[in-house]
């Protein structure tokens, strides 16, 4: 019997938040709006939904302020948050003071808080914090299997069971390790390699070199699911965006693998979802 969830819903709010990234949608004086700000090891975004969860806003910033899911530039990383923030309020015509931050599984108490301290700085007041796996999930609705983010440094991984998160796990290994791969069988530079990543072409080009560190990732995810009745596994994070990851995960995983159409977005998405909810909470 399938039992893997239909990622339609997921794939038309996503489509939604490609959208508003390009153009930004008007709302009114009245209308609470809520933040997710997701820093990752690649880029830094930021996601904003209004109270009745739609996109309304979104905006990115290629950086090396973090690594491995840790904040290594603490000034880097507030002015870019602030910068993305005075951004979308001067595109959407109003403050954003409320967000919710993310961080790997199984991060320091001391290093969840300077990930909090980096939106608290850049001028929000943070009302929920959440891993990134379980965020990943606000969006996909999975009440079975595994959610697993494959971001810039780290793979997290959420065993969801009849609807709650029952296990979360992370490994520091993600997007980039795979652009180290090419850099050095390429001898270009780290950006360089970013680009030829991620551009149509220049995949075509690696592709063959990704393998064995597709397969890496499969090998840490089948780790985390021996313990678990998992019958399918949902990807997120950017480097989910490489095509094939997911045949490969498949073969070795032993079940299903999906993802959404847009991958990237997914966890910044999810993460503004727990703003909001943080927010009814609180009243």
């Amino acid at each position: 019997m399938d039992t893997t969830q239909d990622l339609s819903s997921s794939d038309s709010i996503l489509q939604k938040f490609a959208s508003v990234i390009e153009n930004p949608k008007k709302v009114e004086p009245g209308v609470k709006l809520y933040t997710g700000v997701d820093l990752g090891t690649a880029y830094l975004v930021l996601a904003v939904i209004d109270e009745e969860g739609n996109p309304v806003a979104g905006a990115m910033q290629f950086a090396q302020v973090v690594k491995d899911g840790l904040v290594v530039d603490y000034l880097g990383a507030v002015d870019i948050v602030r910068g993305l923030k005075v951004e979308l309020e001067e595109k959407l015509g109003r403050v954003l003071d409320l967000a919710a931050v993310a961080f790997p599984p199984g991060t320091g108490k001391g290093d969840a808080r300077t990930i909090r301290n980096v939106a608290e700085a850049a001028g929000f007041e943070v009302i929920a914090e959440i891993d990134e796996p379980t965020a990943a999930n606000a969006v996909l609705g999975i009440t079975d299997g595994a959610v697993v983010d494959i971001g810039g440094g780290t793979t997290g991984t959420a065993i969801i069971q009849a609807g709650k998160v029952v296990n979360v796990s992370d490994d520091p290994t993600g997007g980039t390790h795979f652009s180290l791969v090419i850099a050095g069988a390429f001898k270009i530079s780290f950006e360089e390699a970013e680009d030829r990543k991620k551009s149509p072409q220049g995949r075509t080009e690696v592709i063959h070199l990704l393998r064995p560190v597709m397969e890496k990732v499969a090998f840490i995810i089948n780790n985390h699911l021996k313990e678990y009745s998992v019958e399918a596994v949902y990807l997120a994070g950017g480097t989910s965006c490489l095509e094939g990851i997911e045949n490969v995960v498949s073969q070795i995983v032993g079940v299903p693998v999906l993802k959404p159409a847009n991958p990237f977005l997914v966890t910044p998405l999810g993460i503004a979802m727990y703003c909001r909810a943080g927010s009814a909470s609180n009243e």
